[in-house]
């Protein structure tokens, strides 16, 4: 049994990490000293003492691994010395869902974690990240966060526990890996499946199957093992490093063009313990925020290339995509509906956010939902 097939190492995919690298640090560096340019200048700034914030992602491996920690890395040039990232893999210092309180206490100065994972202890975490049937595309999401106010709405409920949220990071959608064939919605009934979370979850739950909340570290060993036999996590390069092919026989996705119904733009984040983020300058705090929207697009670019060799590694692996039907996106539809209203209705945040991203589907730029979808349903607030 190698180390892979024991779910402890993991690697990107071969031959392409380091051109990968090498392609995302020099693009990192060329976006970095145009986001310098359009801020107070910072390049070249004398820093009389480096302030270094430990930031923990939530990859446990991979391209995603590789790309986060060179974009850390790459941090201090950039700021000609006043500004470091020191950054650490999944469960390196915490657990994963242990991050929201460790960056709150002072444990990590920031994170960098799937969005959805707050979803039980803030109700605006749903509406944050990609839910089923919402928004479907990168640049809506874009849309809801620096064009519609999403970004002030999130930074003033993170606000309220001591964190500051800089800003979404884009990776790509999330896919389904099983052991059984699952060709229609019926066939999610009575599957062990991990998922993250939320509403997420809820879905499914309606749909029929068994589900559980593991990180992402614990996905490989769990199917291994049999105490799931399904499980959802994000995209074909970073499955493909951590073995998901060694373990499961199938992937399950949309109909074509509709890669995955329930996240389709799974997103991370970078947060700040507000003390961190208060000690910095204002030039410097332009920056960290001009740089994580550049990060973010570059972040997803370099995902959805290695995404694109991964699909022939799992073809050679001898992996089936199979694929749900527009009937099975009209039922998962239906089920979705009650369940945007129930986590909408959870709070303020939660209702400001979806009332805000309800209009925009509703809209002739969209068109996603009609009256008839959302009879019967309304926000309290």
């Amino acid at each position: 049994m190698t180390q892979m097939k024991q779910g402890r190492e993991f690697r990107a995919p071969e031959n392409t990490a380091d051109m990968q690298r090498r392609q995302f640090l020099k693009r990192s560096a060329a976006a970095g000293a145009l986001t310098i340019s359009g801020a107070p200048f910072i390049g070249n700034a004398v820093a009389a003492e480096t302030t270094t914030w430990k930031i923990q992602t939530s990859w446990p491996g991979g391209i995603g691994l590789e790309i986060f920690k060179d974009w850390c890395n790459g941090i201090v040039e950039k700021t000609g010395g006043e500004l470091a990232f020191k950054p650490f893999g999944a469960k390196d210092v915490v657990g994963e869902f242990q991050l929201f309180d460790a960056v709150k206490n002072g444990v990590l100065d920031a994170m960098n974690p799937f969005t959805l994972y707050w979803a039980g202890r803030m109700p605006l975490a749903v509406f944050l990240s990609s839910y089923p049937l919402g928004l479907r595309n990168p640049h809506e999401w874009d849309t809801f966060y620096y064009g519609l106010g999403g970004l002030e709405l999130a930074r003033e409920a993170f606000g309220k526990v001591g964190l500051h949220f800089v800003g979404p990071i884009h990776h790509g959608p999330n896919i389904i890996h099983s052991k059984v064939p699952i060709r229609s919605i019926d066939d999610f009934r009575g599957r062990k499946m991990r998922l993250p979370g939320g509403m997420v979850a809820e879905v499914f739950q309606a749909a029929g199957a068994k589900t559980t909340l593991l990180p992402g570290s614990e996905i490989f060993p769990a199917l291994e093992k049999g105490t799931i036999d399904v499980a959802d996590y994000v995209g074909p390069a970073i499955n493909h490093a951590l073995g998901f092919h060694q373990v499961t026989k199938y992937i399950s996705m949309g109909p074509p063009g509709f890669m995955s119904i329930y996240q389709p733009v799974d997103l991370m984040d970078l947060t700040v313990s507000k003390k961190s983020w208060d000690k910095l300058s204002a030039n410097m705090k332009q920056f960290v925020e001009m740089e994580v929207h550049t990060y973010s697009d570059l972040h997803h670019a370099a995902i959805q290339a290695a995404d694109q060799k991964a699909w022939k590694k799992f073809e050679e692996a001898g992996t089936e995509v199979t694929r749900l039907s527009e009937d099975d996106v009209e039922a998962f539809t239906m089920l979705s509906v009650p369940l945007w209203y129930k986590w909408a209705n959870k709070d303020a945040h939660a209702a400001k956010a979806f009332k805000i991203q309800l209009e925009y589907m509703m809209s002739g730029s969209l068109g996603y939902v009609d009256k008839e979808m959302i009879k019967g349903h309304s926000l309290k607030a």
